[in-house]
């Protein structure tokens, strides 16, 4: 089934919201992806 654009409006709305959800996808990925990096890091002794 091939998906086809009739519009300029149609294209522009479907690629829209393909951004928004790398958009979300990123703000999620981004944060959880620092935490994993950051996670394993040794606790340094504060005197």
């Amino acid at each position: 089934m091939e998906q086809a654009f009739f519009t300029l409006q149609e294209f522009m709305t479907h690629t829209k919201s393909v951004v928004y959800l790398l958009m979300a996808a990123a703000l999620i990925g981004l944060p959880l992806f620092w935490l994993f990096l950051t996670g394993r890091d040794e606790k340094k002794r504060t005197f």
